[in-house]
């Protein structure tokens, strides 16, 4: 008889629904539909911006010139630090008619891959991968290396999209020769605006976090919002109500040199990002309570009503959020005025507080969840507080 296999029970990270009514950003280029798709089947809703471009590097005459380089004589170590940086550089080699000599060359010396991804490609290439960090960073690589005596060894550092300066003149000040390898550079997405729209979602709030999957993209963010002047209303989102969501320490770097809390999953992968995502916002980007007699949880752009997701347009939305802040006391229209999208002007601001109040009423369905205090202005009917 086949046994029955029993069910593994439903985790928040791994319901359907976990990310219902919350809005994230993905700035990834290359696995951009893969990570959305993960996203998206656990509810959230994904606005992509893609940050960055990676130009290869095939036809370049310098990455030739470090292949002829690297065929000189012997190479000692190579640092293999992406995995499709490595395959660009065995592909580009096979099409100048030089990979079974590079082959050769790599095969007799030790290849220290950054992370699993590199290793992977290192395997796959039908070669032995000699150390991996811990940490899948480049600094752990330079420490391991400069603990080692290093005086007249040859090492090949094969780049991911930047140069590695710091990395590169500490080997060369211990002593080694050293050959820099690039296979491909970053740039900017050609077309920004995407990118520049959700720098703007995130400091209005209309995004709940933005996931990274490469530091470049951090750094392409940040330096959009820098040519905007909004580089410091960005940190300050992030900091406060945008989660940062980054896929590892290496992505995460730039944010955190600069302060910016974090979240990341243990292992650097797609699936595991997306499952931090799905287990921290429902925690921290959920404000629940009871008003009216209806049990409401309030998330990015959406309200729960008795466990019925109603999405809100931004206005009633931001509304909801402000009453809810102080449950139960009258919140006067004034200080409704500010927080409505758009800032509007002094003589339509009452309007458009009532338009706001009545679509947000509409939206959540019971009546006597949102009361109206004469003169006063508005309050969540969670108690009566005149206060």
């Amino acid at each position: 008889m086949t046994a029955l296999l029993e069910e593994a029970p439903m985790t928040l990270e791994t319901a359907p629904d976990a990310l219902a009514g919350f809005t994230i950003g993905v700035t990834a280029t290359r696995r951009s539909e893969e990570l959305s798709a993960l996203l998206e089947r656990r509810g959230a809703r994904v606005v992509r911006a893609p940050a960055i471009r990676i130009v290869p590097l095939a036809e370049d005459t310098g990455l030739l010139a470090a292949t002829r380089a690297c065929l000189e004589a012997p190479i000692d170590d190579v640092v293999v630090t992406t995995g499709v940086g490595f395959r660009g550089w065995m592909a580009a080699a096979e099409g100048w008619g030089l990979s079974t000599d590079l082959n050769a060359h790599l095969a007799g010396a030790r290849l220290l891959a950054r992370g699993p991804k590199a290793r992977g490609a290192v395997r796959a290439a039908g070669l032995a991968d000699y150390w991996t960090p811990g940490t899948e960073s480049c600094e752990e690589v330079k420490e391991y290396l400069l603990a080692q005596d290093l005086r007249g060894r040859r090492i090949a550092v094969q780049l991911h999209g930047e140069p590695l300066d710091g990395f590169v003149a500490a080997l060369r000040e211990a002593g080694a020769d050293v050959i820099e390898v690039p296979v491909y550079r970053w740039l900017p997405y050609r077309d920004t605006s995407p990118l520049r729209r959700l720098i703007s979602q995130a400091i209005t709030g209309s995004v709940d976090a933005v996931a990274f999957t490469s530091a470049p993209a951090v750094l392409a963010m940040l330096g959009a919002a820098r040519a905007d002047g909004l580089e410091d209303a960005l940190l300050a989102a992030f900091d406060t109500r945008v989660v940062a969501a980054c896929v590892g320490p290496v992505t995460a770097g730039p944010l955190t040199q600069r302060g910016v809390r974090v979240v990341q999953p243990d292992r650097a992968r797609l699936g595991a990002l997306a499952r931090t995502l799905a287990r921290h916002l429902p925690e921290s980007g959920v404000t629940r309570l009871v008003a009216g007699g209806h049990e409401l949880e309030i998330r990015g752009h959406a309200v729960v009503v008795d466990g019925d997701l109603k999405p809100l347009p931004p206005a009633p939305m931001a509304v909801l959020k402000r009453l809810a802040e102080r449950p139960g006391h009258v919140v006067g229209r004034a200080d409704l005025r500010v927080v409505l999208p758009g800032g509007p002007s002094r003589d339509s601001a009452e309007h458009a507080v009532e338009m706001a109040i009545t679509r947000l009423r509409r939206a959540l369905g019971p009546s006597g969840i949102v009361e109206t205090v004469v003169k006063r202005g508005y309050r969540l009917a969670c108690g009566r507080d005149d206060r």
